[in-house]
């Protein structure tokens, strides 16, 4: 397997023969805009003067045209401004991204935003596993929110002959249903979001390091990715921060890409 960090969640990962483009937030730098022009402002982060930072706060490493060459399937796992580029005027999501492409959405309430935004094939990752050519597809649990969760989301276990067993968690804190999901698929290498984002009302929305941790004591013999860093306001853990607590933790088995960069299992 493939895997290039694209930006924030976003990843392009080749796998089984087949390219799957993750949670594609391709709007340029700083145009999304801030909570503050959310409309409603539903989002609040804990320090008021984050509400007011525009993401995302990075550019893309590489042309849109170029993200999008190749790719056999898009992959939701929940629909967020951080995971997909929405419009509030009309409702509708992924913009950018080429319609005609099949992409896989979580639910049914999540098929209907992109059913509506025009794509053709929307396919939905129910509590089976999903076949596509060589890859077996399964979803996984995930608890978005440490206080209440913000909104149903999921991890996805990727599987396929002569392939490593790859867990992406998703937008999920560490609990029962990630353990359980270790446990079960015992994967080879996981995929985390860790910049510990936070807001009022939900508290910490995803991994920080002491999740990390936890799944680095359940599965020790895994490959731990650290992705969704630097490039949203209401994150409480930078790269450079993340470092220092894996270097204390005593964690050497990870890797943090930088934007763009490509790794290979």
């Amino acid at each position: 397997m493939k895997i290039k960090q694209i930006r924030n969640a976003t990843l392009k990962i080749n796998y089984g023969g087949l390219t799957f483009l993750v949670d594609a937030w391709l709007i340029g730098q700083r145009k999304f805009g801030s909570f503050s022009e959310v409309p409603g402002f539903p989002f609040k982060a804990v320090e008021n003067t984050k509400n007011y930072i525009p993401m995302p706060i990075c550019e893309l490493p590489e042309p849109v045209e170029k993200i999008l060459a190749g790719v056999d399937f898009y992959l939701l796992t929940h629909v967020h401004p951080d995971h997909i580029d929405l419009n509030f005027a009309d409702g509708t999501a992924g913009a950018p991204l080429d319609k005609n492409v099949p992409i896989i959405a979580q639910n049914d309430d999540d098929a209907a935003i992109l059913k509506k935004s025009g794509f053709k094939d929307v396919k939905i990752l129910s509590a089976d596993s999903m076949q596509l050519g060589n890859v077996k597809l399964t979803r996984t649990p995930a608890l978005h929110g440490k206080i209440r969760a913000m909104c149903d989301a999921c991890g996805v276990i990727f599987q396929a002959e002569n392939e490593k067993t790859l867990y992406l968690a998703g937008d999920t804190i560490w609990f029962d249903g990630v353990k359980q999901t270790l446990k079960k698929f015992n994967p080879d290498v996981v995929v985390m979001n860790t910049c510990a984002a936070e807001l009022i009302g939900y508290g910490r929305l995803i991994m920080n390091d002491e999740d990390v941790d936890c799944v680095a004591q359940t599965v020790p013999h895994a490959k731990l990715i650290l992705s969704h860093m630097d490039n949203v306001s209401h994150a409480s853990i930078t790269r450079e921060q993340m470092r220092g607590f894996m270097a204390k933790r005593g964690i050497e088995n990870y890797f943090m890409p930088n934007d763009g960069e490509v790794l290979e299992f």
